[in-house]
């Protein structure tokens, strides 16, 4: 059997960056036909949901195939303990753990029905994420117990996650010749004291169940002027808002267009919710007492929320530090896979 290592190395080889998972998604397939029959492996575009139903209380593994695009990344290959390659840490470590646990006889025949539920265009825009096809198409997924999210969480169990807004902040002046700037209303210039604000502005921590989320506000994107010798009339800003799981998507909303009531225009692109925060849950307290990581707050937005909007608990442990995801270098700490299949290898036998 190939190692968890080998496993993962597999994965990175094959390229996935988000809108092309056709042929990943096509090698899970494949790689788990020889364990699970036909009609336990479920294929929804390029998502992929495998696993036996018994009637046993149902456990989700919940990872996503996809990656962000290269920066440039090496073939993968390892370096003492470490395995670098795009997507070996976001998150084909976690996928990689999921193969292995999905393959294990101890898993098959434990005390639980273990459903992988591989998903695309994670990376994307949140309207697009595969795992939403997937949940509507599989209604039956929504009776879990648990999701387990295998995103990489720095050795811990990480609770909930913020929800995330975007706006389009635009400033508006007046053009003119470059010459007579007073002619006109420079847009960039005048956004200048709110964009002074927001640089000063410091992150507001709040604290659910012992666990501190910090929400922050940041500016993305900027764009703004047409030549070097017009002074801009417009001046637009991506704005990307991280809330905690204590507000939802209208208390965020009204929050935003507080801190931006010195735009002329504000409009809300896209919003994704916070996930619950739930430490007593029994499988969680139980994956805490045999894995032996801390608690911990998420601070990114992962599909834990996608799953707490329908009454399932998600919580996010996988192999990985969050600080490599996305990274032109990324890499995965080998020990991390096999710390994480031990847990939850334990919590699923």
């Amino acid at each position: 059997m190939n190692s968890l290592t080998d496993t993962t190395t597999w994965l990175v080889e094959i390229p996935s960056v988000t809108g092309d998972e056709a042929a990943i998604a096509s090698a899970v397939a494949e790689r788990l036909g020889t364990t699970y029959t036909p009609d336990e492996i479920a294929r929804i575009g390029n998502s992929v949901v495998v696993g036996r139903r018994t009637g046993r209380p149902l456990v989700l593994l919940v990872g996503h195939l996809d990656t962000v695009p290269s920066q440039g990344a090496p073939p993968p290959h390892v370096d003492g303990d470490r395995l670098y390659g795009l997507g070996a840490c976001d998150m084909k470590g976690g996928v990689a753990v999921m193969l292995h646990l999905l393959e294990s006889p101890g898993i098959l025949d434990g005390p639980y029905d273990v459903v992988g539920v591989f998903y695309d265009a994670e990376e994307g825009p949140s309207d697009a994420n595969g795992l939403e096809g997937v949940l509507e198409q599989l209604e039956w997924l929504l009776r879990a117990e648990l999701a387990i999210v295998l995103e990489p969480s720095d050795s811990e169990i990480q609770l909930g996650c913020n929800g995330t807004l975007n706006a389009t902040v635009e400033f508006h002046g007046k053009s003119s010749h470059s010459a007579r700037p007073w002619w006109g209303e420079n847009a960039v210039s005048k956004a200048g004291e709110w964009l002074s604000m927001l640089h000063t502005r410091e992150p507001a921590p709040v604290v659910i169940d012992g666990l501190e989320y910090r929400e922050v506000m940041s500016v993305t994107m900027a764009s703004g002027g047409i030549a070097r010798n017009i002074i801009p009339d417009r001046f637009n800003l991506n704005l990307n808002y991280r809330f905690s799981p204590k507000k939802t998507i209208e208390e965020a909303i009204r929050q935003l267009m507080t801190v931006c009531d010195a735009a002329d225009s504000v409009t809300v692109t896209d919003a994704a919710p916070a996930g619950p925060v739930q430490r007593d849950h029994p499988l969680v307290a139980r994956l805490h007492e045999v894995s032996g990581a801390p608690f911990a707050a998420k601070q990114g937005w992962t599909d834990v929320a996608r799953f707490g909007t329908r009454g399932v608990l998600g919580i996010n442990f996988g192999p990985g530090e969050t600080s490599q995801a996305h990274q032109a270098d990324e890499s995965l700490r080998i020990s991390d896979l096999d710390d994480t299949y031990r847990a939850l290898s334990e919590l699923l036998t």
